[in-house]
């Protein structure tokens, strides 16, 4: 099993102007990413639109990324569904193409209990021989798992293996990191909180922001990981705004998509009901990249 753990892009899915998948966009992208040595990807999240793909191109989607990737750093899938059996169906897919990793949140309408997201999880993970990352996110669930729970499904599920944290409480990851270090390892899945994730215990980046900024994303994790802690402040304080702007927007997958395009890498639009940035949005985001020297303002 690849070890999971540094900054993981997030990627974004991109698209051609008549909202179809840009699968050559997905292939550049990747070889982009990995020439800058990030430590991992992952393909089919909440930033690559998963909830607004088909079936059929989740699955295209999975075979390109894994057939390009080739095994050169670690792959996750994010094999999330509606129901538990279309879950199983994604991550048994995943497993099939060669995933390293399965990401994998609860049910994101039903609104279920902590007991059936126990067993959604156990069930899933269950039917796979891959390591599962359960991901946390009220946000975009409605359901803030209970810390028990998931240290439980960690116990209990011996290919339970992560959690993506996205809560946005940093005392839960602290405890999940403290209770659990035997058994489960938390990534930060919030942009806003990562230096802070890595000092309660994070051994990773589930990272938005690395779309824009993979190269800071992994020197900010590398400078925590060696210890250079003025470094990575600095590097913290310079890639906040960013990080704030993602997290605060609710527009988060357009600023991927606006950035990579600003960047000559593949972006392109996002499926309605998702419009565009507006003009005072896209000022602020080019403004951002200009003080990263990412983009000339």
């Amino acid at each position: 099993m690849k070890e999971l753990a540094g900054a993981f892009p997030v990627l974004a899915t991109p698209m051609y102007d008549d909202e179809t998948v840009n699968y050559e966009g997905v292939k550049q992208n990747i070889e982009h990413y990995i020439s800058l040595n990030v430590a991992g990807l992952i393909v089919n999240g909440s930033t690559g639109e998963f909830v607004s793909l088909t079936k059929e191109e989740k699955y295209t989607l999975m075979e390109v990324a894994a057939e390009q990737v080739n095994g050169r750093v670690p792959l996750i899938i994010g094999t999330a569904a509606e129901t538990t059996q279309d879950a199983v169906t994604y991550t048994e897919k995943a497993e099939s193409v060669g995933a390293d990793a399965a990401l994998l949140i609860n049910s994101y309408y039903a609104h279920p209990k902590d007991h059936e997201i126990y067993e959604h999880f156990k069930t899933v993970a269950d039917s796979a021989n891959i390591p599962i990352m359960i991901y946390n996110n009220p946000f975009t669930s409605g359901v803030n798992i209970g810390t028990e729970t998931i240290l439980k499904a960690g116990r209990d599920v011996e290919n339970i293996t992560h959690i993506k944290e996205s809560s946005g409480e940093i005392q839960k990851l602290r405890d999940i990191s403290r209770q659990g270090k035997d058994y489960i390892k938390p990534f930060c899945g919030s942009d806003d909180l990562v230096l802070e994730s890595f000092l309660m215990g994070a051994t990773g980046w589930v990272s938005v922001a690395g779309n824009i900024i993979p190269e800071l994303a992994t020197d900010l994790f590398n400078s925590f990981k060696e210890g250079n802690m003025d470094e990575a402040w600095d590097i913290y304080d310079r890639i906040l705004p960013l990080c704030n702007f993602l997290e605060d927007s609710g527009k988060y997958v357009q600023i991927v998509k606006r950035g990579l395009d600003l960047q000559g890498l593949a972006g392109g639009p996002s499926r309605k009901p998702r419009l565009p940035l507006t003009a005072e949005e896209d000022r602020t985001l080019q403004g951002i990249l200009s003080e990263l020297q990412i983009v000339k303002n």
